[in-house]
């Protein structure tokens, strides 16, 4: 029987990376196996309920002609990217030859260090079918021949916005075919809001330390996000619930959050959510009548449930999905890189205000069609 493994996949702290390995499990149902960075992180989010989790990393003789080789290349050509992968050899030796090996990391090609996972797969796809799902890659990549060939060399590519998918088809990549982000599928799993919180009005907030280091001026971010939250505040009945999406150690979203929370002090009308499951997170987002969200899937898990959303962006994923939902991402997506002034973020909320019934019959009406897309990645995946 063919079975898929899932690889590329950072560790559950990310709840946009565990919202894909579940839902994607769940549409091809013979996942047998996912290859982690964390597999301590999936065991406590419960991910080991859906496949056998191993670790995508693990110790590497440093007298064996790999290392040596790469070693040579650092200091010879300044190459630290062989070293990079001689952490993952022992477990790609081990993937069985006749699965289909599936990268769910969407954007990872979006970093500088994206010529370790061209390597990466070049030593999977000497051995296995590879399928790359749900990417979102910048224009600036297709100069690069190493990565276009990379692309060439998956058995399918799915791009999640219209965008990715443009920039393939003009590369001259072929096995690539449009399909939404499986997490639009994710269900939601509802826990209580903290005791006394007025849950009727809730504008959900999820920033990221990855945000702030984009902003071109310092603490831009965070003063605008301040302003926000004294307007709701002061000019309306709404209350606030700071959402994190990523818990990892070098990149929480708590750290932000709670940088906002304490700039309020003790206030009935501010709460801070605890970490939980991806499922559990979608549930408290799902209640909000406003999201503004910098992680990517958790403006998928607002878009997904029909609430009007901002998205602090700053890639070409929150462009496209928001060009493929509203036909242009005008008002519906902030740039970080563009923001000038500590009202930027306040001005285009008041815009998602004037406009929260027109964007809720949008999403009630182009939604169903849309999730029913990402179904069709089963589909895709089984016939390679």
């Amino acid at each position: 029987m063919l079975e898929y493994i899932i690889y590329n996949h950072g560790g559950s702290g990310n709840h946009g990376c565990e919202a894909l390995v579940r839902t994607v499990a769940g549409l091809l149902q013979k996942v047998t196996a996912i290859y982690s960075e964390a597999p301590d992180q999936d065991r406590k989010y419960g991910v080991d309920k859906l496949a056998a989790v191993w670790p995508a990393c693990s110790s590497y003789s440093k007298v064996s002609a790999d290392f040596l080789k790469a070693y040579l290349n650092l200091k010879i050509k300044g190459d630290y990217f062989g070293m990079d992968i001689l952490p993952y050899r022992a477990a790609i030796q081990k993937m069985p030859s006749d699965a289909v090996e599936i990268s769910i990391g969407g954007d990872i090609y979006c970093y500088e260090d994206y010529p370790k996972f061209i390597r990466l797969h070049r030593m999977i796809a000497a051995g296995h079918k590879s399928v790359l799902v749900g990417c979102s890659l910048e224009k600036e990549l297709f100069a690069d021949p190493a990565f276009v060939e990379d692309m060439k060399t998956y058995d399918l590519i799915t791009a999640r916005e219209s965008l990715t998918y443009q920039f393939l088809l003009d590369a001259g990549i072929k096995n690539v075919k449009l399909i939404p982000d499986s997490a639009f599928t994710l269900p939601k799993e509802m826990l209580p809001f903290p005791d006394g919180f007025h849950t009727e009005n809730v504008v959900g907030i999820n920033i990221s330390p990855l945000v702030l280091r984009k902003e071109k001026q310092s603490g831009i971010v965070l003063e605008n996000f301040t302003r926000l939250m004294r307007y709701i505040l002061d000019q309306t009945d709404y209350t606030i619930a700071l959402i994190p999406h990523v818990v990892w150690d070098d990149n929480d979203d708590r750290s932000a959050l709670r940088q906002l929370a304490d700039s309020f002090g003790v206030n009935e009308r501010i709460a801070v959510i605890d970490d939980c499951n991806c499922m559990q997170l979608k549930g408290f987002i799902s209640r909000c009548r406003f999201f503004i969200g910098a992680r990517t899937h958790a403006t998928i898990a607002a878009y997904s449930t029909g609430v009007p959303t901002l998205v602090l962006g700053y890639s070409v994923k929150s462009r496209g999905i928001a060009t493929d939902l509203f036909g242009t991402d005008e008002n519906y997506v902030v740039p970080v890189q563009s923001i000038d002034h500590p009202d930027r973020i306040r001005q285009a909320f008041c815009w998602l205000q004037e406009h929260e019934a027109e964007i809720r019959k949008h999403l009630e009406h182009i939604m169903p069609d849309y999730m029913q897309k990402a179904y069709a990645l089963t589909e895709a995946i089984n016939t390679i």
